[in-house]
């Protein structure tokens, strides 16, 4: 009698395929349309509102929460309400919006705050956008759900 034979579970998986760049190259590409569209308006944003020395920086922190929820809308619509291009998501979500919406500075500032002798200012904005930010995305989705008359999945 023999035993029986086991197949090996490495000889059975498919040899991963190599991403074509060239397929790739459109969304690359409205990806950085997207985000020098995005972070041009966040740079405006920030001349027509600059933050004083010290001072809670405003223009950035609405930023953040404007931008959280436009996507907290624009993710309910793209994947619950249309069947989008699929250079869409890549062109608006992570693009512009990825552009406008602005951690770094956030973590810059929050830093500057500090070493310029107001932390607790710092802390205050640390904890104010992170909230503020979450919330509006939370806020967003939801709102365009009932809007829309659908259940959260």
């Amino acid at each position: 009698m023999t035993a029986p034979k086991t197949e090996n579970p490495r000889a059975a998986a498919p040899t991963p395929r190599r991403p074509d760049r060239r397929a790739q190259a459109p969304v690359v590409a409205v990806v950085a349309l997207g985000g020098a569209i995005g972070a041009t308006a966040r740079y405006a944003a920030a001349l027509w509102w600059p933050a004083q020395p010290g001072g809670f920086p405003w223009a950035t922190f609405w930023t953040n929460v404007v931008g959280c929820a436009v996507i907290g809308v624009f993710m309910v619509l793209i994947t619950e309400v249309w069947a989008a291009h699929r250079l869409v998501r890549p062109f608006f979500g992570t693009g512009v919006l990825g552009g406008f919406t602005t951690f770094s500075t956030y973590a810059v500032d929050i830093q500057k705050l500090v070493d310029d002798g107001h932390p607790r200012t710092g802390l205050a904005y640390l904890a104010a956008t992170l909230t503020a930010a979450l919330t509006a995305v939370w806020l967003a989705s939801a709102a365009t759900r009932r809007f829309l008359g659908r259940r959260q999945p």
